[in-house]
């Protein structure tokens, strides 16, 4: 593979990795589940969950987004490694925001993927979520009133 070739790679790895995260927040979860291979898995091992296929996670992040009032994510650049058409990396997440049922939750997290080139480009084969921080105090703020939200003047 030549150099260039790893360059642009890695930046639609990272590119593929940035339009999940938006996928998620804008909750276009036809968008998301297009980022995956027909035969992906999504494992989230600390609340027991594992989608298999686009449908059963699409499925499964919008039942997720559902629990939650509001939600914000944050994507940090990991690690990639390329090994042809297949590559492996970390994401590093921050998440927080507050339940439906009102509990509120910030963690820190991992992402560890598995990616495969198709003919669409890059794709998730495997994303798997480890959580290394969580915290369930209530949070102080709240999303602001959409009614109180002014436009700038042009």
């Amino acid at each position: 593979m030549s150099d260039m070739q790893a360059v642009a790679d890695r930046v639609e790895i990272e590119a593929l990795r940035g339009e999940l995260t938006d996928a998620v927040m804008m909750r276009d979860y036809d968008r998301l589940a297009s980022l995956f291979t027909p035969d992906a898995a999504m494992r989230w091992p600390h609340i027991g969950k594992e989608f298999l296929g686009r449908d059963e996670i699409r499925e499964g992040i919008r039942w997720g987004q559902g629990l939650w009032e509001f939600f914000v994510q944050n994507v940090h650049p990991g690690t990639v490694r390329i090994d042809g058409d297949t590559a492996t990396g970390r994401a590093y997440i921050q998440e927080f925001g507050r339940m439906r049922d009102g509990g509120s939750h910030l963690n820190f997290a991992l992402y560890h993927d598995r990616y495969r080139r198709t003919r669409d480009g890059w794709r998730f084969a495997e994303r798997v979520y480890e959580v290394r921080y969580l915290d369930s105090t209530p949070l102080a703020g709240s999303p602001p009133d959409p009614m109180s939200i002014q436009e700038s003047p042009a």
